[in-house]
C-alpha cells in the first residue's frame, strides 16, 4: 500500500462524514455562545489564585462555571468528535462548583480528550481546561481555545511511512483566553490540573504560531545582517501556509526524537535538577535529527530515477525548507528570545551558530551575513554527530561524569562566562559530593552572548517582543 493509500484509508477510519464534520465548527469563534465561554473564562481568571483554586467570591465562580457548561453544551454538537470529551469537561466543570472551588481537577475530562485520534486537516476541537501555559502564565487557571488540525497529505505520508509519531499533533489557533496571548505555542496534557498523572496519548504544537514568529523574527534579521536569503527561503517567508506546513514536518521528525537514539537513562531529565545545558543538548539532538533527515530526504527523492508523485513532490520541497527553518529560527530567535537565566533554547542557538562559524560555513564580514551554503548541511551534520557520541558514551559513564562531559562539549564552542567555576574546574569538595554541588555552580548565565548577539539583540528586541501572541493573520 502506498504512502497516500494509508493515509485516505486512516483519514476514513477516524471521522466519518469528514466533509460535514469540518464545516460544523467553521465560524464557531463568531458565536455567541463561544464569546460568552471565553469572557466567562477570563473572567474567572481573575479570582482563581495560583494554584487555580477560588478563595473567595464563590457565588461568582458558580455564575461564571454555569455560563462555561452552558457554552460547552450549546457548542458540543458543532464537535462531534469530541462528544465524550465535552461531557466529561462539563461534569468535571459541576463537581469542581459542587465541592466548594479547591484545586481544580480535571483528569476524567482529560483522558477523555483524544486530538491524536482525528488528526484531519481542518478539523476543528474546542478546549477547555485548568492549566499553566509554557512560556506564557505559571497560573493553574481556566483557559478556552478553538484550535485547529494542520495535517496536509504529505505530512500524513511522512507520519504513516519512517516517521510515526502516533503522540504528534500539529494546530492552528483560531482564538483564545489570554494565556494563550503570550509565546506560548504548545498544548501539553501534564498543565492541567489534575488528581494524578495519567499515561499520555498526545502532545500539541501551535505550529501557525510558530511559523508567523519565524517570518517575522527572520525577515528583519536577514535586513539587519544584510542576509542575502535564498529564493526558496524568502518564498517560506511570504507564505504563511507553507511556512506552517514546513514547522510541521520538523516538528514531527523532532518530537519522535525524544525518545530515540542512544539515549541516558531519562533523555528528559523529568524532575531531576540538571544543569541548563544538558536540557540544550537534548533540545538540539532533536534538532539536528530533524535537519539530517530533512537533507537523507531530499538527497533521496533528487535522485530517485522514477517520476515523483505529487505527494513526493510536496515532501521534497519542505525537506529543503525544514533545513533553513531550523537553522534561521534557532540562530535567529531562539538565541536572543527570553531572559538569560538557564535559557536553555537561547543557548542552543548561541551553539549553532557558533559551530558553524568555527566549521567556515557561515561568515560574519563587513558587517554583513553570509552562507556557504553547499557546505551547510555537512557542517550541521557534524554537529548532531558530536551530540550522538556524548549521548552514545553516556551510557558508560556515570551521571556527573556524562554532565562534565557535555560541558566540554559546550565550552570547546562557546566561551564560557570569565567568572565560571565549572570553566576553572570545580573543586574535589563539589566533584566528590551530591549531584546538586554541580547544578549549584552553574551560573545563570554560563555561556553569555557573544559581542555578535548582543549587538543584534539591541536590533532585534522590539521585534521579539512583538512576536508575543502573535497569530498567523499577523506576520
Amino acid at each position: 500500500m502506498s504512502m497516500s493509500q494509508v493515509h485516505a484509508e486512516r483519514t476514513q477510519k477516524t471521522v466519518v462524514g469528514e466533509p460535514e464534520v469540518l464545516e460544523d465548527a467553521r465560524g464557531v469563534e463568531d458565536s455567541a455562545a463561544w464569546l460568552a465561554l471565553k469572557d466567562a473564562a477570563t473572567a474567572l481568571q481573575a479570582i482563581q489564585i495560583k494554584d487555580g483554586s477560588v478563595p473567595d467570591e464563590k457565588a461568582r465562580a458558580a455564575e461564571l462555571v454555569s455560563t462555561i457548561t452552558a457554552s460547552i453544551a450549546e457548542l458540543a454538537p458543532r464537535f462531534p468528535h469530541d462528544e465524550a470529551y465535552l461531557a466529561a469537561s462539563i461534569a468535571d466543570f459541576r463537581r469542581w462548583a459542587d465541592d466548594g472551588f479547591g484545586e481544580p481537577d480535571f483528569l476524567d475530562s482529560l483522558v477523555a480528550f483524544h486530538p491524536e485520534q482525528h488528526r484531519v486537516d481542518g478539523l476543528r476541537h474546542l478546549v477547555v481546561f485548568p492549566m499553566y501555559t509554557q512560556n506564557g502564565s505559571s497560573n493553574r487557571h481556566v483557559e478556552a481555545l478553538i484550535v485547529e488540525v494542520i495535517w496536509p497529505e504529505f505530512v500524513a505520508a511522512l507520519e504513516a511511512g519512517d516517521y510515526g509519531n502516533k503522540l504528534f499533533v500539529s494546530l492552528r489557533l483560531i482564538d483564545f483566553t489570554p494565556g494563550y496571548d503570550t509565546n506560548s505555542a504548545v498544548l501539553f496534557p501534564e498543565t492541567v490540573a489534575m488528581r494524578e498523572i495519567p499515561s499520555f496519548t498526545w502532545g500539541a504544537i501551535f505550529q501557525d504560531r510558530e511559523a508567523a514568529r519565524y517570518r517575522r523574527v527572520v525577515r528583519a534579521a536577514a535586513e539587519i545582517t544584510k542576509l542575502d536569503l535564498p529564493a526558496d527561503a524568502v518564498e517560506m517567508l511570504d507564505d504563511q501556509k507553507l511556512a506552517e506546513e514546513t514547522f510541521v514536518m520538523w516538528d514531527m521528525i523532532h518530537d519522535r526524537t525524544h525518545m530515540r537514539g542512544d539515549l541516558p537513562f531519562d533523555p528528559f531529565m523529568i524532575k531531576q535538577r540538571m544543569p541548563f545545558f544538558l536540557y540544550s543538548l537534548e533540545e538540539m539532538r532533536c534538532d539536528m535529527t530533524a535537519f539530517r533527515e530533512s537533507v537523507a530526504i531530499q538527497k533521496r527523492l533528487e535522485s530517485s530515477p522514477a517520476e515523483l508523485s505529487d505527494v513526493e513532490k510536496q515532501i521534497l520541497a519542505h525537506a529543503k525548507l525544514v533545513q533553513y527553518a531550523v537553522i534561521f529560527d534557532r540562530i535567529f530567535r531562539f538565541a536572543i528570545t527570553g531572559s538569560r537565566v538557564r535559557n536553555y533554547d537561547g543557548l542552543g542557538g548561541q551553539l549553532l551558530f557558533a559551530w558553524l562559524h568555527q566549521h567556515k560555513v557561515l561568515h560574519w564580514t563587513d558587517t554583513a551575513l553570509a552562507f556557504d551554503w553547499a557546505d551547510v548541511p555537512a557542517a550541521v551534520v557534524a554537529l548532531g554527530d558530536a551530540i550522538d557520541e556524548l549521548y552514545w558514551r553516556s551510557i558508560d559513564r556515570p551521571k556527573t561524569a556524562h554532565w562534565l562531559a557535555a560541558y566540554e562539549l559546550v565550552s570547546s564552542v562557546l566561551t564560557p562566562n570569565p567568572a565560571s567555576v565549572w570553566a576553572r574546574g570545580l573543586s574535589d569538595e563539589v566533584l566528590a559530593g551530591p549531584t546538586r554541588g554541580y547544578t549549584d555552580q552553574v551560573l545563570d548565565d554560563e555561556f553569555p552572548l557573544s559581542m555578535f548577539y548582543e549587538a543584534l539583540e539591541k536590533k532585534m528586541r522590539a521585534v521579539i517582543e512583538s512576536t508575543s501572541g502573535i497569530r498567523a493573520t499577523d506576520a
